[in-house]
């Protein structure tokens, strides 16, 4: 990885091996590659490999070969002839081991021992039946953060500034605004099975590997609230935002890694080209 940070453009694919690439994947990737083109940056491909029980070896193999497939080119990445990448989450522990000891030093995390149970009678269910419940608090008053000297063991909750507004531009949906407390609670950033959460995660590599540019599904518009309070609680670089419209079924639901029949294997398999599965879902 560049010791210091490049002047230009980076963008990034960042799928997750934890089932196979659907077509909705393969429009947020191509517009992802496409603005890495326009601004004559680089692309990077990361494999957001973080979830033991579900991240698989053949999902990973799947998913190259079918970002390959599709003509999606990245210029930090296996068959880049160079010594980046792809970047694996899996392999960068120490990093997001160093950013949850700052957010315990500094009182912004803190442990919580509340059970699946327990947040399965939270009555303040979100909107999205994919988002986390709003957290009740029951564990905010704690102040023995200091005391763990590793992660593992209790779940890691960030504290929010509870009525806080936050608000960005995202580069294709135009204004966002979110209230902390209202709109979303106390997030995980590591889990009690010792694996950090999505949400530290990506905060941690887009800064580490210089993204710029961060283009990704609509889906994610409020994951971007949180993380933005991550990166101001980490003192990092913010990067702009590019929130793709999704890709849904003929019911309207969107679309998601259950939905075999569009993935891009499936796509393959039934004799599409390339071309013909990026114009068939290009709106």
């Amino acid at each position: 990885m560049p010791d210091s940070p490049p002047s230009s453009y980076r963008g990034r694919l960042a799928p997750s091996p934890t089932g196979l690439l659907h077509a909705g994947h393969a429009r947020t990737f191509s517009i992802a590659a496409q603005r890495a083109r326009n601004h004559h940056g680089t692309l990077i491909l990361r494999n957001e490999d973080l979830d033991p029980q579900r991240s698989l070896p053949e999902f990973a193999e799947a998913m190259i070969e079918d970002l390959r497939w599709l003509g999606l080119r990245w210029t930090e990445g296996p068959d880049c002839g160079g010594p980046y990448g792809p970047y694996a989450q899996s392999e960068r522990r120490t990093h997001y081991l160093a950013a949850w000891r700052h957010l315990r030093d500094q009182g912004f995390i803190y442990p919580c021992t509340c059970s699946r149970k327990d947040l399965a009678q939270v009555p303040t269910a979100p909107n999205d039946s994919d988002d986390e419940p709003i957290y009740p608090g029951h564990c905010r008053c704690r102040t023995d953060a200091s005391q763990f000297p590793e992660p593992a063991g209790v779940n890691w909750r960030f504290r929010v500034p509870d009525a806080s507004e936050i608000t960005f531009t995202d580069l294709n949906l135009g204004s966002q605004r979110y209230i902390a407390g209202r709109d979303f609670g106390d997030f995980l950033i590591w889990r009690r099975d010792d694996v950090p959460a999505y949400q530290l995660a990506v905060v941690v590599d887009d800064q580490s590997m210089h993204i710029t540019e961060v283009v990704r599904g609509a889906d994610l518009l409020k994951s971007t609230a949180r993380q933005l309070l991550l990166i101001r609680a980490l003192a990092y670089a913010t990067p702009d935002y590019f929130h793709c419209d999704l890709v849904r079924d003929p019911s309207g639901i969107r679309l998601a890694k259950r939905h075999d029949a569009l993935s891009i294997r499936h796509l393959r398999r039934s004799g599409l080209q390339p071309e013909e599965v990026l114009a068939r879902f290009a709106t």
